[in-house]
């Protein structure tokens, strides 16, 4: 699908969609948790439905209604296949809880997720007993347990997917497991998954992020929770107020541990004004300036940033590209090359991308597949010199689906074929 967005001005404002990366955890401790677990606050993607789908492959009762869904656990396998679709998270999460089991169950994919790497898996669960086997180092992934607890090493370079799902399942192991994780990225991440297991009555200690201490023998607790909106996707339509006009989005927490609530402070550094309550955001148009940010825990950040930087007159420095080369697509590419399309100056050198502000024109660009590659081209055009096209826009259905009815909403000009 093809989708074209028109210089424009916006203003209003739209609610923020569920976090995704909350909502697949707390799914995944309903299906732990031995009774009936409510979920508040939920809206569905891509995403979500496969991780629906795989909680129903591992023997959880979900029942969806529109403001609320309910999970019955327990874990009890019914599929030896479970599609996990273009979820990165999906993969490396609920490898270890479907470890759990003494059946064996393969994790298959979809798109560019066939060609990351799940080397991190392989090792830490065949030390807990688990027959793990990859397709040299990439999907699917086939596990047979039951997981045993034991003390392992876990590499958290390219990811902290993998090492949640083990801080999840590893508590219903018999004895006291210990992790010892090597270089660990998106430790906001980890705190998002440690305060969901405190939520659900898990408890889990560690030092300096370094060595986690896990006592088995736990039980999951079902419960109400109500799930926070998502920072990543709220990130988009806060530098459309940014570049645009005013926009406020509803249904953030100030307080959340997302590594992604950074964007407020980057919004503030290149000028745009913001202001925060406790459960909103509001961003409008100042005087835009260049900005340095360092994105290596947040980088999910960086095409909208991109998208802002664009249009800050000076030079934007951006650090930790290097976390961008294994999502949906090589990320760091695919904004160097789709951007410059528009007329965008980015280079890359090493682990820095630098972005000078100027004039940017309509053209045409194509997503990779890439949720937030088709958002970030969607807010640059608001600002831009002319319409812009973007091949491929479907991508957004991976995280945001109303994004572009989110656009439309406050004022912006879109334009696909159902038009």
């Amino acid at each position: 699908m093809e989708c074209t967005v028109h210089p424009s001005t916006v203003s209003g404002t739209v609610g923020a969609p569920a976090s995704k990366s909350v909502l697949l955890r707390a799914l995944a401790a309903g299906l732990l948790a031995d009774g009936r677990t409510t979920l508040s606050g939920v809206s569905c993607c891509d995403d979500v439905r496969a991780g629906l789908g795989i909680l129903r492959g591992l023997g959880a009762v979900v029942m969806e209604d529109e403001a609320v869904w309910t999970v019955r656990g327990p874990l009890d396998p019914r599929e030896q296949e479970l599609d996990c679709r273009e979820s990165g998270l999906c993969l490396r999460m609920f490898a270890p809880l479907a470890a759990l089991s003494e059946r064996e169950i393969t994790l298959t994919v979809r798109g560019s997720l066939a060609s990351r790497p799940v080397t991190m898996l392989e090792r830490p669960l065949a030390g807990l007993g688990v027959r793990c086997t990859t397709n040299e180092g990439l999907p699917p992934v086939r596990v047979r347990g039951p997981l045993r607890s034991g003390t392992v090493a876990v590499d958290g370079r390219l990811s902290s997917q993998f090492l949640t799902g083990m801080l999840m399942a590893l508590p219903l192991a018999g004895g006291r497991s210990i992790l010892r994780v090597r270089q660990l990225r998106s430790r906001p991440y980890i705190d998002l998954t440690l305060n969901l297991l405190r939520d659900f009555g898990i408890q889990v200690s560690h030092e300096k992020y370094e060595t986690f201490d896990i006592p088995g023998g736990q039980r999951y607790q079902p419960r109400a929770y109500a799930v926070e909106g998502d920072w990543s996707g709220a990130a988009f339509p806060l530098v459309a107020g940014a570049l645009a006009g005013d926009v406020t989005v509803t249904g953030l927490d100030a307080a959340s541990v997302q590594a992604d609530r950074a964007i407020a402070a980057a919004l503030t550094a290149a000028g745009a004004l913001i202001r925060v309550t406790p459960a909103s955001v509001r961003a409008a148009q100042g005087d835009r300036r260049a900005f340095s940010f360092d994105a290596t825990d947040c980088p999910d950040l960086f095409p909208p940033l991109v998208a802002l930087a664009v249009h800050c007159p000076g030079v934007t420095i951006l650090h930790g590209v290097h976390r961008l080369r294994h999502k949906e697509s090589d990320r760091a590419a695919a904004l160097h090359d789709e951007f410059r399309r528009l007329g965008a100056a980015i280079a890359i050198d090493g682990d820095v991308m630098t972005v000078r502000g100027g004039p940017l024109t309509g053209g045409t660009v194509h997503s990779r597949h890439d949720h937030r590659i088709a958002m970030a081209a969607a807010v640059a055009a608001l600002a831009g010199g002319g319409p812009v096209t973007i091949g491929g826009a479907r991508a957004v259905e991976k995280s945001y689906p109303a994004f572009y009815r989110d656009l439309e909403r406050l004022g912006a000009t879109v334009n696909t074929p159902d038009d």
